[in-house]
């Protein structure tokens, strides 16, 4: 359904670089890797979460 090939994904960045300049993206990425990182470090808090409350009511 979504199979990009190697020609639309060039489109893509390009039509990127055009709507926010090339200074932009340093930024841009750096702040999708710290939201990306932030999610999965939330997901995994949460996935730990019922075992800590099954071990306290064990005890």
């Amino acid at each position: 359904m979504f199979g990009l090939g190697t020609t639309e994904l060039i489109v893509i960045l390009v039509i990127i670089m055009v709507l926010f300049g090339a200074g932009k993206l340093p930024e841009i990425g750096s702040g999708l890797g710290k939201a990306i990182k932030n999610f999965k470090k939330a997901s995994n808090e949460d996935a730990d979460a019922p075992k800590e409350g099954k071990e306290k009511l064990e005890k």
